[in-house]
């Protein structure tokens, strides 16, 4: 593809015309590019690298100012041009459409229209499959379990009795769904007694579920998760949550049970979450944090116990003057012992 080819498919005004026929063979960052490679700016931090890049061109802001070492295309949203340059030069393979010969599939299974299922994947009775899923290999899923269209569900996952996927869902490797909920009744002579889990969990339209995730079925009703939202590896969501739309969870979160998400939430990495809470819509929880209380929508939250932001912040370098503190102190005893 020429430079100028790619510039009018992402509608970006390109300022260096007379290069338009220059070669466009990859995409790749900005210290690894070469003169066929188109790259991109989303950060501030990453701007002096465009003097040094090789690049054949860098996607940057429509508002940048700034020089740099190659020519440059200006889009309203640099981050989004360059994933959608991934997709045009590395395109993924097209499903085969084949169910594998070692595959088993239960009675009165429903397979849409060009359903891909990779050896040895089990497939239990009545399940539902739509149009175009790929199932890869090793997956299981139990009974009445119901598939949306264009799923791509990767090896290793199981997906229990009664678990629903919208369209275009994505399973990462080794994603268990549906799972029995963490549910026992204490006895007086110390023995826990299992509550039976018999809800569901149901998993709304282009949602992604990262690797070794686990989401577990209600007690009753359903475990549910919003669409468009997003759960990255090794993530543990109990019985009974609910997670909004545009919802993010990043790696090691985990929810106790009946935990209610908002829409547009972010909860980065390792946050804890206590049962039994609710946190509003588009609140951002840092890192490594413990949520002990509910949360309001908008709110910023940090540290363990979590604390508006701010704050968090002002305790965090509190902290590292304390031992010069203490010292003070003690000095101060001393003087007044005299």
């Amino acid at each position: 593809m020429r430079l100028g080819e790619l510039a009018e498919r992402f509608g970006a005004s390109l300022d260096a015309v007379e290069l338009s026929d220059r070669p466009v063979l990859g995409v790749a960052p900005l210290e690894a590019a070469t003169a066929t490679d188109v790259s991109f700016l989303a950060n501030p931090k990453y701007t002096p690298l465009l003097q040094t890049t090789s690049a054949a061109a860098v996607f940057v802001g429509a508002d940048f100012q700034g020089a740099a070492a190659c020519p440059l295309l200006r889009v309203p949203h640099p981050y989004l041009a360059f994933a959608k340059c991934i997709e045009l030069f590395y395109p993924q393979p097209q499903p085969l459409g084949k169910i594998h010969p070692t595959a088993i599939l239960g009675a009165d299974v429903e397979l849409g229209a060009e359903v891909t299922i990779g050896p040895y994947t089990v497939i239990g009775d009545r399940v539902r499959i739509g149009d175009r899923t790929v199932i890869h290999s090793h997956c299981t899923l139990y009974d009445n379990v119901v598939v949306g269209a264009e799923c791509l569900i990767h090896s290793h996952c199981a997906l229990r009795e009664g678990v629903q996927l919208g369209d275009r869902v994505i399973l990462q490797n080794g994603v268990v769904l549906g799972g029995d909920g963490f549910g026992y009744v204490p006895l007086p002579d110390g023995r826990h007694y299992k509550i039976p889990q018999v809800g569901t969990v149901t998993v709304e339209d282009d949602v992604e579920i990262g690797a070794s995730t686990t989401i577990d079925r209600a007690t009753l009703g359903a475990t549910t998760v919003g669409a468009g939202s997003k759960i990255d590896n090794l993530t543990m969501v109990a019985h009974n949550c609910t997670i909004g739309k545009n919802t993010i969870l990043c790696a090691q979160v985990g929810l106790a049970g009946s935990t209610h998400i908002g829409d547009q939430v972010i909860l980065a990495g390792q946050v804890g979450v206590a049962g039994h809470l609710t946190i509003g819509d588009r609140a951002i929880v840092s890192a490594k944090s413990g949520i002990s209380g509910s949360v309001p929508a908008n709110a910023r939250m940090g540290g363990i116990p979590a604390m508006e932001q701010r704050l968090y912040l002002r305790v965090s370098a509190a902290l590292k003057q304390l031992p010069d503190l203490l010292k003070r102190v003690r000095t101060l005893e001393a003087k007044l012992k005299e």
